[in-house]
Order: C-alpha cells, then sequence, then structure tokens
C-alpha cells in the first residue's frame, strides 16, 4: 500500500532544495520500487501570500492525512514587518503543535570527507556522531503567558513562559534513552536546574524515567557548560536531551562542528511514528533563486524519513551511501567547498546523487 508524502517546499529556497529531494524520492520510486505518492501544500511566507495566514488549514488536514511530511524551510526578510502572530514562522509551529510533533531529531555527524570544512581542527572533530533529541512542543516557545506588556511608567515589558509537564519530560527522555539503546548507550541531559526551577523538575524527571533503562548511562550538564563542550570536545557526547529552546540553540551550534549547516537534517516525530522531516538550515532568502544552496541536507532528511516512518531502511542506506560517494568525488556546493574540489550548484549536487544511486 502506498505511503503518503505531503511536500512543504515553503519559502527561500526551499522549493529549490525540495526539488532535488523530491526528484531522489522518484528515483527510488522508478528504480528500486519504493511505494510512495506525493503531494504538495503550502506554508509559511509562500501561504501567506496566497492565503494570508502561514498555515491554511488545508494544509494542516493535508499533513494530518500524510504518513510523513518533507518541509524546505519557512521565513524571510519580505514578511519580517508582519506581526509575529502571523508570521511564517508560526506555520512551521502550528504544524508542530497541531500534528503533535513533540520529538525532534537533529543528528551532528562529520563526514571525513569534510573535516577540512569544520571551524574546529580535524582532531577535536574527525569521527563526529552525535544525536541532539529537542523537545519540540512545549517549553517556553509555546508558554502561556506571554506577550508585550506596557507598566504603569509607561515602559514596554516582554514576556514568555518556561512551562513542562512531568508527562512532557518524561516521553521526551524515553525517546532519547531508546535512541541511546541503537547507539553507544549514553545519553546527557541538558537542563539549567542551577536557576530554573523547570529545569530542576526537568532533571528529577529524567533521573526517574532512567530507572527503566539500567542500560543506558545517564549524565547531566548545566547548557552554558554543554554549549562549551561542543565546541571544546564534542566527541564525548552520543545523545543529548533537553528542552526546546535549549536544543534549538545547541543543535545549530553542534551543526557547525559539521562543516555546514546545510549538510545536516533532522525529524520530528509525534507519539504514533508520523514526521515531519526538514533541513535544519533557514530559508536563506540570500541566495534563493540563485541554484546555489547546498540540498543534501534536505536528501538526507529523506533517509531519515525512510529510516523512521515509512520502514524502509534499505532505502535510507542508499541515500546515504550515494552522498558519501558524490562528496568522495570531490563534488561541492559553495557552502562546503574548499581548494582542490568542484564546485557544483544545486542541481548538479541533486543529480549526482541520483547518478550514485543508479550506478
Amino acid at each position: 500500500m502506498s505511503k503518503k508524502i505531503l511536500v512543504l517546499p515553503g519559502d527561500g529556497i526551499g522549493a529549490e532544495i525540495v526539488d532535488e529531494a523530491t526528484k531522489v524520492l522518484d528515483c527510488l520510486c522508478g528504480e528500486f520500487g519504493l511505494d510512495v505518492e506525493m503531494d504538495e501544500a503550502l506554508v509559511g511566507g509562500a501561504a501567506i501570500d496566497a492565503t494570508g495566514v502561514p498555515l491554511p488549514e488545508t494544509t494542516l488536514e493535508m499533513a494530518k492525512e500524510a504518513d510523513a511530511i518533507l518541509l524546505g524551510a519557512v521565513g524571510g526578510h519580505k514578511w519580517e514587518s508582519l506581526d509575529i502572530s502571523v508570521r511564517p514562522e508560526k506555520g512551521l509551529l502550528g504544524l508542530r503543535a497541531g500534528l503533535g510533533l513533540f520529538a525532534n531529531l537533529r543528528p551532528a555527524i562529520l563526514y571525513p570527507q569534510l573535516a577540512d570544512a569544520s571551524t574546529l581542527k580535524p582532531e577535536v572533530v574527525s569521527g563526529l556522531n552525535l544525536m541532539i533529541v529537542r523537545e519540540l512542543t512545549g517549553g517556553i516557545y509555546f508558554g502561556q503567558p506571554r506577550g508585550i506588556r506596557t507598566l504603569e511608567s509607561g515602559e514596554r515589558q516582554g514576556f514568555n513562559t518556561l512551562v513542562y509537564k512531568e508527562s512532557e519530560v518524561e516521553r521526551i527522555c524515553k525517546v532519547a534513552f531508546e535512541i541511546a539503546k541503537k547507539r553507544d548507550g549514553r545519553v546527557c541531559s541538558v537542563d539549567k536546574a542551577n536557576v530554573l526551577e523547570c529545569t530542576e523538575m526537568w532533571r528529577e524527571v529524567a533521573i526517574e524515567t532512567a530507572k527503566a533503562y539500567p542500560e543506558i548511562e545517564l549524565s547531566h550538564m548545566y547548557v552554558d557548560n554543554a554549549a562549551m563542550q561542543l565546541v571544546r570536545a564534542p566527541k564525548q557526547f552520543d545523545v543529548m536531551v533537553t528542552t526546546n529552546m535549549f536544543g534549538d540553540i545547541l543543535s545549530d551550534c553542534a551543526a557547525m562542528l559539521t562543516g555546514s549547516i546545510g549538510m545536516l537534517p533532522s525529524a520530528s516525530l509525534n507519539e504514533s511514528g508520523q514526521g515531519m522531516y526538514e533541513p535544519i538550515h533557514g530559508s536563506a532568502p540570500d541566495i534563493a533563486g540563485q541554484g546555489v544552496a547546498n540540498p543534501l541536507a534536505t536528501i538526507l532528511s529523506v533517509a531519515m524519513m525512510l529510516r523512521y516512518t515509512l520502514d524502509e531502511s534499505e532505502m535510507a542506506d542508499r541515500i546515504e551511501q550515494a552522498v558519501n560517494t558524490v562528496l568522495d568525488q570531490g563534488l561541492r556546493t559553495p557552502d562546503i567547498y574548499s581548494e582542490g574540489t568542484i564546485k557544483v550548484g544545486t542541481e548538479e549536487m541533486g543529480s549526482a546523487v541520483i547518478a550514485a544511486l543508479k550506478a
């Protein structure tokens, strides 16, 4: 029975990179018998332009009916003057909340061919392979009350609420522990328990949840130290689990250890295994339409989709091996280019991956 994939190109470079990823899916269907159906819808700024809202109800309904969602990126300078309640990013948050996508998996893997592209010394990052598990539907991004108010003095005051329930912490920790069982068996829970009561509770729940996973080694680290350790000795980590905001920040930090944010995919899963898959970089409006964006993170997001939602691990392996092959061939988009390699554009890189798949 065909699996349904909803494609959401979004804004900026989204359409360009998603186009290459869907070509990869078409190749897998034609060459290796993958059975999927793809449909497309609007989200983000593109949806605002067409419908006036960042997440049309039709898009959310189509997403709920799909087995998996492939997202490009949302946002851009064009919509920054809009009220925050209707900016493109609200479409992304609405999808996460509407689908219950509470677990964000962000791998940071350094491909050996790109060791020189990292801003850190090769001996510090060589062999890096860590997974950041970020809670995605709670925390300060969703907490109420929130807003901007005017005090009696006439001065404005902004306020947001950091809030988590025990059950929310428990389920994201379980995801991290289950992933660690398939890796090196170590989980580092990142919090700020020394100053934030909410994350003091987070740590307590993590410790209690870990009792059901005696084979997993659980450690704890304050987020400021974790940020420092990521650039000092990143290979000490196996799986990191943390709050929505901390995970947002740390995963982008970890991305640069790998040479380029353009190389890293992500998965956002709900309790039924339905997932939304997207590169972790943004819409990059400054290079949109130039044909230079790196499509590999989006293509690798397809590999994660095949592995975590569509139960097609062999197909996922094929994609990852094809990406390795094109990197071995020396092909590089501008973000990962270095002297002695071959600079290519978005379409050329996508075509090279397809050629490697067929080889």
